[in-house]
Parts: C-alpha cells; structure tokens; sequence
C-alpha cells in the first residue's frame, strides 16, 4: 500500500505514519516528491486496510499496490530515477554508451581500448576483472590487479567504470574501485548479493539472467533497492536463444514495458545478445529505436587475441561508426 500524504502535511503528521505503518510490524518507506510525500508499506504478509490511515491528519489517500515488486514499480514512483554520476546522468532521456573489452587483460590493453572508445563518444568504460565462465580452464580475469587496472583507466581517461561482481568478497573490492557495481546474468537471482549491493553506495547494474521472466528480473532490483539502495539500472541481453543463428535473443519488448512497469532506466546489451560481432550494430540500433537508456557495447582493437569473447567484439572503427549511426537515430539526451 502507498498511503499519500497532502501537499502541506508537516513532518510530525509524516513521522506519525510512518510510525503507525512500524508499530504494525511492517516497514515504512518514505518517499519524498516534488510537491508530497508518499510512504510505502513494505513487508505486510496480505492486504492492508485503508481505513488504519485515512483518518489520520495529514493523509490524503491509501492506495492498494498491486505488484509484487513495490519499489521498483510505478504504483509507487511515478517519476523516472535518475542515476547520477560524476559528471553525467543516466535516464529520464539522458542516453549513456559504456563500452570496453570482455575482460581486463592488462594495463596496456585497457588503456588503448578506454582512449579509442572515448574517442567515439563512450563515457563509461566496461571490463571485466573477476569473469564467471562456462568452463573452469577459461580466462578468469585478473581480479583486484584488474580493478587497479581500471582505476587507472579512471585516473588517465576521466571515463567511469563500470565491472562485475561475483560474491561477497569481490563486491567489497569493486565497490572500492569502480563507479558502477555489476550483476551479472548468472547471478541475478544469487539473493545473497543482490541484498549487499543493496547495502552498497555505488550504483548497480543488473542484468536480467539467461532464462528469467520480466517479473523475476524486477524482482531482483527489488532486493536491492529494500536493502536501501535506489540507483539499480537494468540491463537487457538477451535470454537463452532456441536456435544457433545467435548467441541469446534478444528481447526489445521488455524496453518500453519496462518503462511502464518501473521508473528505473533500462540499457541493452547487443553483445552479450549476438554472440556474434556482426549482430551487434543493428541489434543496438534496434534497442535504441525502443526506447532504451543507454548501450553497453563489447569493443577490443585486438578481438581475434582477446582471451574473452573476442568473436562478439567490435574494432574501433565499426564501434565509432556505429556511434555517428547511433547519433543520427537518436539525435538528443546524449551524456
């Protein structure tokens, strides 16, 4: 339930709620808007009666959230998030493109690919420093040397940096070196470190898992965000493909129904979708024509040496010309 407070409620009239919502046994959540306050009611086991807050001063409505995922949902937000970053913003019509190799392979290699992609237009640097394979004998990054090597790419480029998390103990470390936290697809629903990345202050990026529902992926962020962090921004990339012709298919429809389900911004990954690096430029001019927020894109100036999927990267070139194609679709809200 969200009940909704006047526009001249006062805080005491706020703090009286939110401690009869407490004394209930539930959990208040407060949220603050532009012209009102509104406090969710989280953790009730069934339906609340609207009559335990209508008569309260300061109330103006008690109304029934319908969907399991509260916090993620527009019953209970109506106005975009925006995430916000150093120097840039991400939703709300403010288009972000974060690219990089698969995988950190060293210090030269990161950099070189941070310059080419910066150059094109990139403001986020991908890449990963702990890599959750199929296989135990593939490349499994290079861990906290890796996240060293993406702080320095933070330090040369100015570009922020997004990479993964895959347990408790590399969430600590990332969260220490990067800009931005990622969930991976295999981990979307590990809720163990779904509930510490909530506990985190850095953004996360959650992918949506190989084989999940639209409601189950935002069911995910909810964990995060009832940990207490806010700034969770979806990722699309695809779940499992029934035929060989690509790696995931990717599905473009969760794009604007996410838009109407949840005020959190959405990006897509076509690389991750392809599987195959001659996919990847329609398939991210397609995310864009549907709305997405944003693009994270696999790019390696040597993807035939890359230990980890060079066959999805993109060269330079074709990720700047992809970008001049990007801008011509999408001519505004670029950060």
């Amino acid at each position: 339930m969200l009940i909704v407070m006047d526009k001249d409620a006062t805080s005491a009239q706020i703090d009286a709620v939110a401690a009869k919502i407490e004394a209930l046994g539930y959990v208040a959540q407060p949220m603050p808007g532009g012209e009102r306050t509104a406090i969710g009611i989280l953790r009730n086991p069934g339906p609340v009666d609207p009559a335990l807050f209508l008569d309260m001063p300061g109330v103006s409505q008690a109304i029934p959230v319908s969907r399991p995922y509260k916090l993620v949902g527009r019953e209970m937000q109506r106005e975009d998030t925006v995430i916000s970053l150093p120097g840039l913003e991400l939703g709300r019509d403010r288009f972000v493109v974060m690219a990089g190799p698969c995988a950190v392979e060293s210090e030269t290699q990161a950099l070189a690919i941070a310059r080419m992609v910066q150059a094109a237009g990139a403001k986020i640097f991908r890449g990963g420093a702990f890599k959750p394979r199929t296989s135990p004998y593939s490349y499994q990054g290079l861990a906290e040397e890796g996240l060293k090597i993406l702080a320095k790419v933070r330090e040369e480029t100015g570009l922020l940096v997004v990479t993964e998390a895959v347990d408790p103990c590399s969430l600590e470390l990332v969260a220490k070196y990067s800009d931005i936290i990622q969930i991976g697809a295999r981990n979307m629903q590990n809720f163990t470190l779904l509930r510490l990345a909530g506990q985190a202050t850095k953004p996360v990026l959650l992918k949506r898992g190989m084989s999940a529902t639209l409601e189950e992926w935002l069911m995910a962020a909810e964990y995060i965000l009832s940990e207490g962090n806010p700034r969770v921004i979806l990722c699309e990339r695809g779940i499992r493909a029934i035929g060989e012709h690509a790696r995931n298919l990717l599905d473009l429809a969760t794009i604007p129904v996410v838009h109407k389900e949840s005020h959190l911004p959405i990006i897509v990954d076509p690389s991750h979708a392809a599987g195959r690096r001659d996919l990847v430029p329609p398939l991210a001019r397609a995310a864009v024509a549907a709305g997405c927020d944003g693009l994270i894109i696999e790019v390696h100036h040597e993807p035939e040496k890359a230990l980890s999927d060079g066959a999805q990267s993109l060269y330079p070139n074709q990720f700047a010309g992809l970008m001049e194609e990007l801008q011509k679709l999408r001519p505004g809200g670029w950060q």
